[in-house]
């Protein structure tokens, strides 16, 4: 009875495990996605028109010194638009073509304008990305102007220490020196005179990847000395939609002088106060997943930087900012000011070359490599050098899968055996439990010995899972974080190896013209592909070829975990799949030699023959 019962415990909690991970794991994040859409939608609605926000303001609310200015603002009122009056939300092709005359962008790698009126770096798109797999789908958009239904953008200028001084700002028109679009050979030379004395020059240049390098000078032509502060910002109006695992930072994000890492969820600053930072040099922006946008001030300049969030109507907005220490410009001179703008896709080689070249610190940590960084990057470089010989990540991961076999070859082998020895002495170990049926403590004692002579450890089954616990989860962290995996294709129907396989058995595999995923309360279990049932299938092999558990919950909650992993492995990336059931066919030709050898018998076939149930004879009746 008492075995019974717990057999019934370890069915129940099999199904709890099971169905836990499923409502509270995966649910949420799809109801959250719906959520902020909808969100998003309602924001878009209530977007300003082609002029966009107003020009950021120049309050003492922030970070700086006494006497130094406040770097502009996130645009923020106060009250919501009222719903009697709302404008007309606009698309971002109709805010691009009400801006005015704008200077095209035109890279191998970036695509896109910067308007003459405010000269921000509004208007990026990526190239060598869209938005699915689908090679006619639109481009990754990645900044976009004020008043479009998803602004983001980056801002350059000064702040004078006198607030009569008339300065750059979102609506100065300047005036462009030459013709032709912004290249990685052409760079675009601006000019304004403010009418004061002061002449303002910026140049704006762009390499092949994703670098702008934005070069400011001021000519004072007054009679007086003036404190100049230079400043840049990345603004953001809107929460976007993040995916809010708890593996990969979404949001506000930036590295001090100090080389430490500063990570700010969206959730984390919205209307909450300003996170300043002294320090000299780092960088500062925001990012998503796979794209970025951060400022690079000189490395060797003392700034105050700055998170923070404000609000336009019920609008969210977000800003990274940093303001450089001021500049004294006596009358007849120049003062000089640089700064970089990264805005692109974060693929390893680029950001690490940034990091080499530009000697940017740690922006490298622009990617999420966590903190088991020590093992997740070489274990990327490792994929990626495959990938590179190879072409295709898919098979990199199964190369590089065997590289782990091999470093824990030796490790693995002395597990092996001894899960032979116990196999072969489990009829000693039967007996033994039979004769101390009742005590317990006599039982334990003999089995010690057995083990001893034997030269047994009975946990040894445990180490083969165990040692690949770490690989695992870095593997998935690669597979999750880096761009490289996106829409990286393996062969046959895994179009991507960072999504789920995308095929069921209970639509058998598209045969059957439905989603089960839209039936209530049950759809979101019923997502099974091929290689999760793969990989269940090598599980339950290789725990075959264990010896059983003596206990019948044991070995209860043993026959449940294939079928439980291949449910919860469902929804995870297909590489991360195919490396588990690539692993788990190589450990049972591994452990089947090694059983061999030591002459353990290999009941896998009687196993599978157990599963039948048997024709009572004709006698029996």
């Amino acid at each position: 009875m008492a075995d019974q019962k717990n057999t019934l415990l370890a069915i129940v909690l099999s199904v709890i495990v099971l169905v836990g991970w499923q409502y509270f794991i995966a649910s949420p994040q799809l109801e959250k996605q719906k959520q902020i859409q909808q969100q998003q939608q309602q924001q878009q609605q209530t977007k300003t028109g082609p002029q966009g926000p107003q020009a950021p303001t120049t309050q003492q609310t922030g970070p700086q010194s006494p006497s130094a200015p406040q770097t502009p603002s996130a645009p923020q009122t106060t009250q919501a638009p009222s719903t009697t009056q709302r404008p007309t939300a606009l698309t971002r092709e109709q805010v691009l073509a009400a801006s005015g005359q704008r200077v095209q962008i035109e890279t191998p790698r970036l695509k896109g304008s910067i308007a003459l009126k405010g000269a921000r770096i509004d208007d990026v798109s990526l190239n060598d990305y869209r938005e699915t797999v689908d090679p006619k789908s639109p481009n990754i958009i990645l900044l976009a102007p004020s008043g479009s239904p998803q602004p983001f953008y980056a801002e350059f200028g000064w702040v004078a220490s006198e607030q009569k001084t008339k300065m750059p700002d979102a609506d100065t028109m300047w005036t462009r020196e030459g013709s032709g679009a912004l290249t990685p050979d052409s760079p675009l030379r601006l000019s304004w005179n403010n009418g004061q004395g002061l002449t303002f020059r910026r140049t704006i240049s762009i390499d092949r990847q994703y670098m702008f390098k934005i070069a400011d000078e001021v000519e004072n032509g007054t009679q007086e000395t003036l404190q100049l502060f230079p400043y840049a910002l990345v603004s953001r109006h809107g929460t976007p939609q993040v995916l809010g695992y708890y593996i990969l930072h979404e949001g506000l994000i930036g590295v001090t002088g100090d080389n430490k890492l500063h990570e700010v969820q969206y959730s984390s600053i919205a209307d909450k106060p300003a996170q300043t930072f002294k320090t000299t040099g780092g960088w500062f922006g925001i990012t998503d997943k796979y794209w970025a946008a951060a400022l690079v001030p000189p490395q060797t300049a003392t700034l105050n930087a700055r998170f923070s969030s404000g609000s336009l109507g019920p609008v969210k907005t977000y800003q990274s900012d940093y303001l450089l220490d001021a500049i004294s410009v006596a009358p007849g001179n120049k003062a000089q000011t640089q700064s970089q703008l990264f805005a692109g896709a974060k693929e390893t080689v680029v950001i690490d070359a940034y990091e080499k070249n530009e000697n940017i610190k740690n922006f490298e940590l622009m990617i999420d490599w966590g903190w088991f960084y020590f093992i997740t990057k070489p274990l990327f470089q490792l994929l990626d050098y495959f990938y590179r010989l190879l072409g295709n990540f898919g098979y990199s991961i199964l190369v590089v899968t065997v590289l782990i076999k091999i470093a824990f070859f030796w490790f693995a082998n002395k597990s092996y055996a001894s899960m032979a020895k116990m196999k072969m002495v489990q009829p000693m170990m039967e007996e033994i439990r039979k004769r101390f049926a009742d005590d317990k403590t006599a039982q334990q004692q003999a089995l010690m010995e057995l083990y001893k002579k034997e030269k047994i450890n009975p946990l040894a089954g445990c180490w083969p899972i165990l040692i690949q616990i770490p690989v695992f989860f870095a593997l998935y962290k690669v597979l999750f974080v880096t761009i490289e995996m996106r829409h990286a294709p393996f062969i046959g129907w895994i179009r991507d190896l960072s999504a789920q396989d995308p095929t069921n058995l209970f639509n058998l595999f598209g045969l059957l013209p439905f989603d089960p995923a839209l039936i209530p309360v049950f759809g979101q279990f019923l997502h099974l592909g091929i290689w999760p049932i793969l990989m269940g299938i090598t599980m339950w092999v290789q725990m075959k070829m264990n010896p059983s558990p003596p206990d019948p919950t044991q070995k209860m909650i043993f026959d449940w975990m294939p079928i439980i992993f291949t449910f919860l492995l469902a929804s995870f990336p297909a590489g991360l799949v195919i490396y588990w059931t690539w692993n788990n066919f190589l450990s049972v030709l591994q452990q089947g030699v090694i059983m061999k050898r030591n002459g353990a018998k290999i009941e896998l076939w009687d196993n599978v023959k157990a599963l039948v149930p048997k024709k009572k004879a004709a006698n029996d009746n």
